[in-house]
C-alpha cells in the first residue's frame, strides 16, 4: 500500500483523498441518521411503556389493575382483541378477562371441545409464543377448532419473581398479517410491570381483606372490645356487644364517655370501688396489665350489669403506651346458663328419684315378704317396677332427643306415608295406655301423603295428644283435624282445657316449659315434649305454633308437614325450570346462593348441598350479592340476618335483584324480633343455628315447592282492570304502561288478591299463601303490605279502584267484566 502512494502523483492523490473523505462523511450521515430514527423508536416505545406503566398502577383495585394491563397490552402492541387469566397462588385461574371479544364469544370459549387442552397449553407457556396462523398451530397440538377465526397470536406470560402469576393472549394485530419481534420485546417488558402491579394489588386486597376479617371477628366476638386513646381517655371505638352492654346502662341521649363518670363500680363480692381503683384507670394512667377482674357496673338508675374485664395497653415503637383495648364479658347468659343448669340437675333428680323410689319400695317389699306375699300383690309390685322403669326410659329419651336437637344432630328418614296412618298409629298407642278422652278425628279423604320420618311424626303426635288429654277434664273431647294449605298440609289439635295466658305463649317451645297446672299439683311433665315435638316437626321442615284465647278457653296446637304430590318427589331439574327467570346449571341442579360471614358455616353449609344435589353459590361479603345473582343466577338465597356492617334485612331492601329470589333467612336466635320484621319484609323462611343438613335440605325443597307451586297456579293470562295490569308470566305489574316497583312480598299480595279476583280473600288466608303456613303472621302485616300496595297504586283507600276491604273479613280485587264498584 505504501509503495502504491509513493508511486501516485500528487494530484492523483489529492483527489483520492477528496473522493474519500466524500464517502466517509456520506456513510457517517446515512448511519447517523438510522441510529436517530431507531433511538426515537426507542424514546417512544419507552414512553408508551411509562405511560402504560402509570395507567395499571393509579388505581390499586385489582380487578382494575387486571382490566387495565390487558387494555394496554392490546394498545401497545396494536391486537384488536385478546384474554387474560390470572392465577391463584396454586396456579388455578383465579380471573379471566377479555378485550374485544362479543359475549357469544367469551362464553364459547368455557365449552368449546379441547377447552381444558387450550387452557392448559396456553397457561403454562414457558417463554412467550409468536405465530402468524393460530389455528393451524393448535390444530397442530390436537387443540381446536377455535370457536371464531383468529389469525395471529401472541402469548407472554407474567412472572413475579420467578412464579408465574398470570398469562396475556393477544389477537390479529390491526393492519398487519401478524405480531412483530418488537411487539413481543414491548409485551415482555410491559409484562414486567404488570407482574408487579398485580402483586400490588393482591397485596393491598389481602391485607384489606385481613383487616376486615379481623374488624369482622372482634366486632361479631360474643366479647365486648373497647379501644381507648390513652391521651383523651375516651373510647375511639367499640364492637357490637360493647355497644349492647353501654345501651343497656346509658340514657339515649347520653355519650360513652359521659356514662363512663355517671357508673358506680363493685367488685364481685359487692364492694364498692373508686374510679381510680376502677381497672381502666389503671390500666390509663399506669400501663398495667388488668387479667380476669369481676367487676359490676352499675348506673344511677339501678340498672346494673355483672363482667369479667381484660385490659392490655398498646405500646409504640419506643415504648410509650398509645392505646389501651378492654375487653368485657357479659356475665348475664353464664348466670343464666348455671341457673338453667341448677333447674336441669333439679328436674332431673326429681323426675328419676320419684321413680327409683318407687322402684326401691316396691322391691324392698318383695324381698322383705318373700314368697308370704299375696301374689296378686306381687304381680302389682311388679308392675310398678316396670312401669316406672319405662319413666326413667322415657325421661333418657327426652332427654337424648334434646340433645341431638339442640346440637342440629336429629337425623330423620322423611317417605311419602298418609296422614291417617300416622294418626291411628298414635291414637291407639294412647287407647292402650290410660287416655280417658274421646279423640275426634277429622281428615279430608283427598288430604294429600305427606313427606314423614313415621316414627318421629307419630311421636309428635302422642306428644301432642297427651299434652291435650293432660290438660283437659277427664271425658272432655280433643279434636285431631287437618287440611292442605299450599304445597303444605296443616295438623291441627285442639282441646277445651285449661287454656294458655298470652304471656306463655311464647315460651311453650323451650326447653323445661310448662303448662301451668293447679296449686298444689305435681308437675305432670319433664318440659321436654313440645320442645322436641318443635325440634322434629322442623326437622321436616314445618312450623309448629300454638294458640289461645286465654286461660281456660282451651288451645290449639298446629303443625305442617310437606305435602308429597305437590313436587316433594319431583326431580330437582323439573323444580328448576318451574322457578322464574332462572336458568339451568348443568344437570338441571337447583342452584343456591348461601351468603354468611362465617367460614365454618359456610363450609358446612356446602357440604350439606352439595351431599344433597344442589349446588352451592358461597360468599361472605355482601357487597357480592348483587353481583353474584347477575352471574350466576340462583335459584334460592340462604342469608344470615346478621352481616357486618349491614344485616340481611338491610341488604334485602338494598339489593334490588333479591326480590325475585325466594330467601330463607338462617338465625341464632329462633324468637328473635329481627327475624318476626325479616318474615314480615318478604323473607320465606328461616333457620335457627345450629341446624342439621336435613333441616336445612327440608326447608330449601319447601321454599322451593311453594314458589314452584305459587308460579304454576298463576293464570296464563295477564290480570287487567283500569290502567292496572299484571303480567304473571313476566312477574311485572304496570300502571298506565307505567312499571310498577314491587317488592316481592307486595307482589305475592297482588297476585294473590288478583287470581282470586271476585271474590274476598280473609286475613288468614292471605297469611297463609303469601307468608306461608306456620308464619307468625299477624293481620297487622297484612294491612301494612295492602297500604303500601295502594301508596303505589295510587288507590284510595275511602273510595278505592283496585283493592276493596271486605270489614273484619278481608281484601277483593274486582274481576275482569264485572261492573265498577
Amino acid at each position: 500500500m505504501t509503495r502504491m502512494l509513493e508511486h501516485m502523483p500528487i494530484g492523483d492523490m489529492d483527489q483520492s483523498s477528496s473522493q474519500h473523505r466524500s464517502s466517509t462523511e456520506g456513510g457517517q450521515s446515512q448511519g447517523s441518521a438510522s441510529a436517530s430514527s431507531e433511538i426515537a423508536l426507542l424514546r417512544e416505545r419507552f414512553a408508551r411503556l411509562n405511560e402504560a406503566g402509570s395507567r395499571i398502577t393509579e388505581d390499586h383495585e385489582l380487578d382494575v389493575v387486571l382490566r387495565e394491563v390487558l387494555d394496554a397490552s392490546c394498545s401497545l402492541t396494536g391486537a384488536s382483541r385478546g384474554a387474560m387469566t390470572a392465577l391463584d397462588d396454586s396456579g388455578e385461574t383465579q380471573e379471566f378477562i377479555t378485550f374485544g371479544l362479543t359475549d357469544e364469544e367469551r362464553e364459547s370459549l368455557p365449552v368449546m371441545p379441547g377447552s381444558a387442552e387450550l387452557s392448559a397449553y396456553l397457561n403454562t407457556l414457558p417463554e412467550p409464543l409468536r405465530v402468524s396462523d393460530a389455528t393451524s398451530h393448535l390444530a397442530g397440538l390436537g387443540i381446536g377448532p377455535l370457536p371464531f377465526p383468529v389469525t395471529s397470536l401472541l402469548s407472554v406470560p407474567i412472572r413475579h419473581r420467578g412464579k408465574l402469576v398470570g398469562n396475556l393472549h393477544l389477537l390479529d394485530k390491526q393492519g398487519a398479517a401478524e405480531f412483530s419481534a418488537d411487539d413481543e420485546e414491548t409485551l415482555s417488558l410491559f409484562a414486567i410491570q404488570a407482574a408487579s402491579a398485580i402483586a400490588s394489588a393482591r397485596l393491598l386486597r389481602d391485607e384489606r381483606r385481613a383487616r376486615a376479617d379481623l374488624e369482622t371477628l372482634i366486632d361479631t366476638s360474643p366479647v365486648g372490645v373497647v379501644l381507648f386513646d390513652v391521651r383523651t381517655g375516651t373510647p375511639v371505638s367499640l364492637n357490637r356487644e360493647a355497644r349492647r352492654i353501654i345501651d343497656g346502662l346509658r340514657d339515649p341521649d347520653e355519650s360513652p364517655e359521659e356514662l363512663l363518670h355517671r357508673l358506680r363500680y363493685r367488685r364481685g363480692d359487692g364492694r364498692e370501688m373508686s374510679v381510680a381503683e376502677f381497672p381502666l384507670t389503671r390500666s390509663l394512667n399506669t400501663g398495667e396489665v388488668v387479667r380476669a377482674e369481676e367487676i359490676v357496673l352499675q348506673a344511677p338508675d339501678g340498672r346494673s350489669v355483672s363482667t369479667i374485664i381484660n385490659a392490655t395497653p398498646i405500646r409504640s415503637a419506643d415504648g410509650q403506651i398509645v392505646s389501651v383495648v378492654v375487653t368485657m364479658q357479659d356475665l348475664g347468659p353464664l348466670e343464666d346458663s348455671e341457673r338453667m343448669r341448677a333447674e336441669f340437675l333439679a328436674m332431673v333428680s326429681h323426675e328419676l328419684r320419684a321413680p327409683l323410689s318407687s322402684i326401691k319400695g316396691s322391691a324392698a317389699t318383695l324381698v322383705e315378704s318373700g314368697p308370704a306375699l299375696d301374689p296378686a300383690a306381687t304381680a302389682q309390685f311388679h308392675r310398678i317396677i316396670e312401669r316406672q322403669a319405662d319413666q326413667m326410659q322415657e325421661l333418657i329419651t327426652d332427654l337424648l332427643d334434646v340433645a341431638r336437637i339442640e346440637s342440629g344432630e336429629l337425623v330423620i328418614a322423611p317417605e311419602p306415608v298418609e296422614l291417617s296412618e300416622l294418626v291411628d298409629a298414635a291414637r291407639n298407642t294412647l287407647l292402650s295406655g290410660s287416655l280417658q278422652n274421646e279423640v275426634r278425628i277429622e281428615l279430608p279423604p283427598d288430604l294429600p301423603r305427606v313427606m314423614a320420618d313415621k316414627r318421629r311424626v307419630t311421636q309428635v303426635l302422642l306428644n301432642l295428644l297427651s299434652n291435650a288429654a293432660r290438660h283437659s277434664p277427664h271425658g272432655a273431647p280433643i279434636s285431631l283435624s287437618a287440611s292442605q294449605v299450599g304445597v303444605e298440609v296443616e295438623v291441627r289439635i285442639a282441646d277445651s282445657g285449661a287454656g294458655i295466658s298470652a304471656e306463655r305463649l311464647p315460651l311453650l317451645f323451650r326447653k323445661f316449659s310448662r303448662r301451668p297446672v293447679e296449686a298444689g299439683a305435681e308437675p305432670p311433665d319433664s318440659g321436654l315434649g313440645l320442645a322436641i315435638c318443635k325440634g322434629i316437626v322442623e326437622a321436616h321442615g314445618g312450623r309448629i305454633r300454638a294458640e289461645s284465647e286465654g286461660l281456660g278457653r282451651g288451645s290449639q296446637f298446629t303443625f305442617t308437614l310437606p305435602a308429597t304430590e305437590l313436587a316433594g318427589v319431583v326431580p330437582q331439574a323439573v323444580a328448576a325450570t318451574a322457578l322464574p327467570q332462572r336458568g339451568r346449571a348443568s344437570g338441571g341442579q337447583i342452584r343456591v346462593l348461601a351468603v354468611d360471614d362465617d367460614p365454618q358455616t359456610l363450609r358446612y353449609v356446602r357440604d350439606s348441598l352439595v351431599k344433597a344435589g344442589y349446588e352451592p353459590i358461597l360468599t361472605g361479603d355482601p357487597d357480592a350479592v348483587a353481583q353474584l345473582i347477575g352471574e350466576r343466577r340462583p335459584h334460592l338465597i340462604l342469608l344470615d340476618l346478621m352481616l357486618p356492617e349491614i344485616d340481611g334485612i338491610e341488604l334485602m331492601e338494598t339489593v334490588p335483584e333479591m326480590r325475585d329470589l325466594p330467601v330463607i333467612f338462617l338465625s341464632a336466635y329462633g324468637g328473635d324480633r329481627r327475624v318476626a320484621r325479616a318474615l314480615e319484609m318478604g323473607a320465606d323462611d328461616y333457620i335457627v343455628k345450629p341446624f342439621s343438613p336435613t333441616e336445612l335440605v327440608a326447608r330449601i325443597q319447601t321454599v322451593l315447592r311453594r314458589w314452584t307451586a305459587r308460579a304454576s297456579s298463576e293464570p296464563a293470562e295477564p290480570y287487567a282492570w283500569e290502567d292496572l295490569r299484571l303480567d304473571y308470566g313476566a312477574r311485572q305489574a304496570s300502571l298506565a304502561g307505567r312499571p310498577l316497583d314491587l317488592t316481592d312480598l307486595e307482589y305475592r299480595m297482588l297476585v294473590e288478591l288478583s287470581v282470586h279476583a271476585g271474590g274476598v280473600r280473609t286475613h288468614a288466608e292471605l297469611l297463609g299463601q303469601v307468608w306461608g303456613p306456620g308464619h307468625p303472621g299477624r293481620s297487622g302485616a297484612v294491612r301494612t303490605v295492602i297500604k303500601q300496595l295502594r301508596g303505589k297504586l295510587g288507590d284510595d283507600a275511602n273510595d278505592p279502584t283496585y283493592i276493596f276491604n271486605i270489614p273484619r273479613v278481608g281484601y277483593r280485587m274486582p274481576k275482569a267484566g264485572e261492573p265498577e264498584i
